[in-house]
This record gives structure tokens, C-alpha cells and sequence, in this order.
């Protein structure tokens, strides 16, 4: 049998001298049946997911193999100039990339293209959008860095000359399963770099395993907690720890690096301490470097539109800075820190160390969760543009096997890259497989080229670093505008960057995560909650603080709380209430029962003086109005706190002959309402669909009552 709720106003209008009751906008909602078998929905989607078909497998590896649906329709004359074009000018912004950001992951240059090169060709095969250009991400290479070293130390490759000639000695007379310093003797079996790449090689499968498990369970919802302001915000803070990290290559200095919370600080300090050990032909080329890339950078910006391709600056800068530091003897003459033998080709593939794996896997968290969120949203970004979807779960299948299978192959974590992404897409990229022309490059290069590179000095890979940081950076210019917008948001964008460059990354972003969702916490809190007034000629009623000449009705407070009501906001939604009407009724009862006490008092002393006609003026002074109505269409929700609060409201005002309506209910709330016996029985009328509707209900009720009244 079908449940009908009565929504509407009822008013008895007398007519003659016989009262009939008349409907005032009556309405009848009848709700949908809800299936409540738990059992039938578990069966029906166990048969759905377990069924087997030729289609469905079809289906199934088409979408997890995004490759085999576009690759076939390749339109190879509309297409392959565009790809081929972007994907060689990437290529070649890329290589002095994958080199200079090698460095801030704290690992050896060969290891970065290795990287650049394996993530090109997994996001061919797995990923869904045409645009993105995958590979070393700034920030996400300081993170790693920031874990290499601290596992370096605890390796013990930071100690002295001496303490290290002993503990390769002993290495062999001693038990390795007897204490952690044996353990620091195995591993320094495998030098430095070797033990840096197989830390970030460790660290880049656990975060792959990561991102795949997030796509299996679904559960990119997590992405929606890094707000644009939020990323924005920790990836500025994180750009101040890489300048500050690269600022002892740009002077030549040979300082450990600071590691942990405050590392910025600790850094600078160290860097001012050591200031007088300046390599001055470091401090030059430096100085050098900046004077061409910032300007040849800022032009390629300007004049985007009118070239057909940027300038690639940085290919140029490292060609000739190699070239001069080779035929200069700057390395023999100044001692100058220069990148050393790249070898060309391929290393054996090797499996990550699953004895580091307690060591990193916490660490690997926050940045897997940036490398899915920044991939994601610039898929999303660039596909919107472009006219045609990505699938958010197979993107982070794509960036996790970017991560997975190039961890066998000394490479560290890769993701999205804005920069990389936007020269693609401004040079004619129109699939992904630009991508595969990149990585051409990049094997050419490793194949080749790399052996050439050994007297490029490390400042000229920190100065590229630098200078393509000049976008986070330049976010301060933008806060007058977002404050303008939003200062909630430039908040937040504040405290993460302020946490993420004092703290640490990651510390920062967990901050910048809690504050926002306190931000959330705190705006629903003490929301707006103002009175109505009418709008003449219409059915809408607006707020009376926000616009002018609006109407209201005699006898009549509307009031609209912009929040959902829930044990958090409870009280704000009374006092706020007593505050606007102007009434309390607890302090109206309280004030009744005082006076009704002093009125008997009185009559015991004189039972007809004038002091009894003033207690009882005063018991009733009237409120200035009858009726209040709630407009509950910005409450999303209520839970039970919500439920008991409007209740306390109803009854209270009750007992002062004030009756409360509730209008423009979402269906959730009804049901709450219901469910929580908030009406007594016959009083769901008292519901209605519009504020309008309530008020006319109060004018005809009032109107009844007065004419009762008269007669």
C-alpha cells in the first residue's frame, strides 16, 4: 500500500455560522519504494561482477589497455607531424631536466633519464589522456631526496673517513645478524649511489602499490581533500625547500643536507656559516646561467602565441656550459663539482630492497597521494579543454604501473608535470604517442650522448632547477586577487605554504589537509543565518541584510539557517535564532513564572491594588509577532542533535504562543524529521514546499484566530 505524506497547510475559514475547514495549497508527495533487501543487491552484484563474457572481457582489457582503442584508429596524416614535433621538443627540455632533477632526488644524473624514459612509454600503454606529459616532478623529487638522505645517514655513508676505512675492514670478520652497526657493515658493501638509487628504486615501488590499490578500491575520493589552493599552496612551500637546496651547488659549497623538521632554517644557516668557502667560478657561472635562461624563459612565455615551438634555452645553456667547463679545466683549475661519468645503455634490472620497505612505505603515502592528484587533475584539466574524457581510476592505474614496473629499472617516482604538459599541448601534441617520440630522444641520448656531459658542472643543474620554479613562485602575485575571491582559500594557501617550507613537506601537507577541513568545520559552525523579507509581486523571499526595499509580514519572522544542523552547530543555531527574533523563550518563561510568583505575592498583601494590574500587563506583554519560519532550504542534513535542538525550539516557543513552521525541506531532512518523531501525530501540515506557502498558512491562521476571537 502506497504512503502518501501530507505536505501542505490546512486553516479552518469559518463560513456563516458553520466552520468548515478549507485546504490552503494542499500537496500530496507519494515516495518511491525503496528496496531494503541487503541479500538481493549483494546476489545481484556478485552475478554482475563474477559473470564471464567474450564482451565483457573484451570490454574489461580494452579499458584497462587504453592503447589498443586509440592506436588503431591513429589518423596518421592528420596526426603524426603534431605528435612528432611535441614529442621531440619535450624530448629536449626533458634531458636537462631528467639531469638537474636527478640531483634534488639525491640521486646520480643516468638514474633521471632512466626515469624520464621508462614513465614515457608505461603512460603510452595505460593512460587515458592524450595531453599529460608524465616523468620528474619537482617536488615529488625533493620529497624522495629528503627520504635518500635520511636512509644514507642511517646506512652510515655520512661518516668520516676514518669511521668508514674501519667498518669496510671489519665487514668481513664480523657477524652481520648481531647488532645494527654489522647491518651498516653489509650495506656498505654497495657505495653510495648505488644504495640512493635502490632507497628511491624501494620507496617508488611502494608508492606504485600504493596508487594501483587506490585504483582497485576506488577510492580517488581521497584527491577531493587536496583543494586547488590546498596543492597550490604546499607546492609554493616546497619551492622554497628546493631553491634552498640547490643554493649550496649555485655557491659550490660542500655542506651535508639538512633533513627533517626546519631543514630550511638549518640549511641557511649552514650556507651563511660557510659562506667564506664560496667556489667563486661556481658563483659566476651561476650568475651567467640566470642572465640567459630568465630572459630567454620570460620570452618564450611573451611570444608563445607567435612561436611555433619554445626556445629550448636549456639544451642550449647545458651544450655550451659543458663545452666551457671541458676545454676550461674548470673541474682541474677551480674545483669546480661537475656531474662525473654518465655511462651510456642499461643497467641490469634489479628488484627493490624488500628490507627497506619498513623504512619508506609511511613516507611513500603523502607522496603517492600527490603524484595521483596532480596527475588526475591535470587529465581532467586538459581533457575538459579538449573535448573528451578520462577515466580517474585508470589514471592512477597508469601513474602507479609508471611507478611499479620502472622500480625493476633504478628509477624513482614520477607523475604529471604542468610545465612539461603545456609546451606538449602548445607544439601539436594530439595523442600520447608524442610520448613514445620523447622517449626516443631520451634512449638516444642514453645510448649516446650521456658520456659527453661529464664536466657540466652541478650549478648549471641547479640554476635550471631554480628557474623553473618561477611559476609556483610567482603565486604571491596572485593573492590580492584570491583574497579577493575567496579568503578562506588564501588561507589555507598560506598556512600550507608556511608549513611546507619551515616544517617539512610533508608534515606541510598533512597541516594544510587538517586546516582546511577545520576551515570546513569552522564555516558551518557559525554560518550565516539572516531574516527574510519579501519580495514584492513574487514568491521569494531574500535576506534583509543583503538587499534593499524587501517586505515583511505582520506578526511574521523568516529566518533561513545556511547550514546543515548538526551537534556541532546546535547552540549556534538557538542563540542565533533568539538573537534575530529578539526573543528568548527560556528567558520569556523564566520572566512569566517571576512575575506570576510576585503577582500571588502582591494578591496575599492587597488582593485589588495597582501593583497587580502591573504584574499582570507585564506577564502579558505581547512578542510582536506569532509566528516564525524556518527556512531549511541550505540544511542539508540533520542528525539527532539537530533533530532534539528543533524540537527544544518548537516547544519553547510553543509555551509563549509562538508557533514554529518549517519550510523547503530536502527529502533527507523530512526523512530525519520523521524518523526522529519530531511531528506529533496529524502535524506533518505543518511542513510546506515554500516559505511563501508557510507564510500564507500563518496570515490565514492568524486571521481564523482573530476572528474567533471577535465573535
Amino acid at each position: 500500500m502506497a504512503e502518501f505524506n501530507n505536505v501542505g497547510s490546512v486553516a479552518e475559514m469559518p463560513e456563516g455560522d458553520d466552520a468548515k475547514r478549507s485546504f490552503h495549497h494542499r500537496m500530496f508527495l507519494e515516495p518511491q519504494e525503496k528496496k531494503r533487501s541487503m541479500k538481493a543487491l549483494v546476489v545481484k552484484q556478485a552475478k554482475k561482477t563474477c559473470s564471464c563474457t567474450p564482451a565483457k572481457v573484451k570490454n574489461y582489457v580494452f579499458s584497462f589497455f587504453p592503447v589498443l582503442q586509440w592506436l588503431p584508429k591513429y589518423k596518421l596524416r592528420e596526426y603524426l607531424l603534431g605528435d612528432v614535433m611535441s614529442g621531440v621538443i619535450v624530448g629536449v627540455l626533458l634531458v636537462p631536466q631528467s639531469i638537474a632533477y636527478s640531483l634534488l632526488a639525491g640521486q646520480e644524473p643516468i638514474y633521471g633519464l632512466y626515469t624520464s624514459f621508462f614513465a614515457s612509454i608505461i603512460y603510452f600503454i595505460f593512460g587515458t589522456s592524450r595531453h599529460i606529459s608524465v616523468g620528474i616532478f619537482g617536488v615529488i623529487c625533493l620529497m624522495v631526496g629528503q627520504v635518500v638522505d635520511r636512509e644514507i645517514q642511517r646506512a652510515g655513508y655520512d661518516l668520516g673517513p676514518a669511521a668508514l676505512s674501519v667498518l669496510t675492514d671489519t665487514a668481513a670478520y664480523v657477524n652481520t645478524t648481531i647488532s645494527p652497526v654489522n647491518q651498516t657493515s653489509q650495506k656498505l658493501l654497495c657505495d653510495k649511489s648505488c644504495y640512493a638509487i635502490t632507497v628511491g628504486a624501494t620507496m617508488t615501488f611502494i608508492a606504485g602499490v600504493y596508487q594501483v590499490a587506490m585504483g582497485f578500491f576506488q577510492v580517488g575520493f581521497v584527491s577531493v581533500y587536496l583543494s586547488d589552493s590546498l596543492l597550490s599552496g604546499f607546492v609554493t612551500g616546497a619551492s622554497f625547500t628546493i631553491v634552498t637546496s640547490q643554493a649550496k651547488y649555485l655557491l659550490g659549497l660542500d655542506i651535508p643536507r639538512s633533513s627533517g623538521i626546519g631543514s630550511l632554517i638549518a640549511t641557511w644557516i649552514n650556507i651563511f656559516r660557510n659562506i667564506h668557502k664560496t667556489n667563486i667560478c661556481d658563483l659566476i657561472t651561476s650568475f651567467l646561467c640566470f642572465l640567459v635562461l630568465i630572459p630567454t624563459k620570460e620570452l618564450n612565455e611573451h611570444f608563445k602565441s607567435r612561436l611555433k615551438a619554445p626556445i629550448p634555452v636549456e639544451l642550449v645553456v647545458i651544450v655550451a656550459a659543458t663545452l666551457a667547463s671541458h676545454f676550461g679545466k674548470l673541474r682541474e683549475t677551480y674545483g669546480s663539482s661537475v656531474a662525473g661519468h654518465i655511462p651510456t645503455g642499461f643497467l641490469p634490472p634489479r628488484p627493490p630492497d624488500w628490507n627497506l620497505i619498513p623504512n619508506v612505505a609511511l613516507d611513500a603515502i603523502p607522496i603517492a597521494i600527490i603524484g595521483f592528484a596532480i596527475t588526475v587533475s591535470l587529465s581532467e584539466m586538459f581533457a575538459k579543454k579538449h573535448g573528451y574524457s578520462v577515466k580517474a581510476n585508470q589514471e592512477m592505474y597508469a601513474i602507479g604501473f609508471c611507478n611499479i614496473i620502472p622500480s625493476f629499472f633504478h628509477c624513482f617516482i614520477t607523475s604529471a608535470a604542468l610545465a612539461k604538459t603545456l609546451v606538449k599541448e602548445s607544439t601539436g601534441c594530439r595523442t600520447q604517442m608524442s610520448g613514445m617520440v620523447t622517449s626516443l630522444v631520451i634512449l638516444l641520448v642514453l645510448l649516446v650522448i650521456a658520456p659527453l656531459f661529464y664536466s657540466l658542472q652541478k650549478c648549471v643543474l641547479a640554476v635550471i632547477t631554480i628557474v623553473n620554479l618561477r611559476g609556483a613562485l610567482r603565486k604571491f602575485k596572485d593573492l590580492p586577487k584570491m583574497w579577493h575571491l575567496s579568503r578562506v582559500d588564501t588561507v589555507i594557501w598560506l598556512v600550507t605554504m608556511a608549513a611546507s617550507a619551515l616544517i617539512s613537506t610533508e608534515i606541510g601537507l598533512l597541516v594544510g589537509v587538517c586546516f582546511s577541513m577545520l576551515c570546513v568545520i569552522f564555516r558551518t559552525q557559525r554560518p550565516e543565518a539572516p531574516l527574510l523579507g519579501w519580495v514584492a509581486e513574487s514568491e521569494t523571499y531574500e535576506s534583509l541584510s543583503a538587499y534593499k526595499n524587501l517586505q515583511t509580514k505582520p506578526g511574521i519572522v523568516v529566518f533561513r539557517f545556511e547550514a546543515p544542523l548538526y551537534y556541532i552547530n546546535k547552540e549556534c543555531f538557538k542563540s542565533t535564532l533568539y538573537k534575530q527574533t529578539g526573543v528568548n523563550p527560556v528567558w520569556v518563561k523564566a520572566a512569566k513564572k517571576k512575575a506570576a510568583k510576585r503577582m500571588l505575592r502582591e494578591k496575599e498583601v492587597d488582593s485589588g491594588g495597582n501593583q497587580t494590574s502591573i504584574s499582570m500587563d507585564f506577564v502579558s506583554e505581547p512578542l510582536g509577532f506569532h509566528t516564525i519560519v524556518i527556512d531549511c532550504c541550505a540544511v542539508q542534513f540533520l542528525d539527532t542533535a539537530g533533530i532534539r535542538t528543533l524540537k527544544e525550539v518548537c516547544k519553547d516557543y510553543r509555551e509563549i504562543d509562538v508557533q514554529v513552521l518549517l519550510a523547503q525541506c530536502n527529502p533527507s531532512v523530512r526523512s530525519s524529521l520523521i524518523r526522529g518523531e519530531f511531528f506529533k501525530e496529524g502535524e506533518d501540515h505543518l511542513l510546506f514546499h515554500s516559505v511563501h506557502q508557510a507564510v500564507d498558512f500563518a496570515l490565514g491562521a492568524q486571521g481564523h484566530s482573530g476572528t474567533n476571537a471577535s465573535k
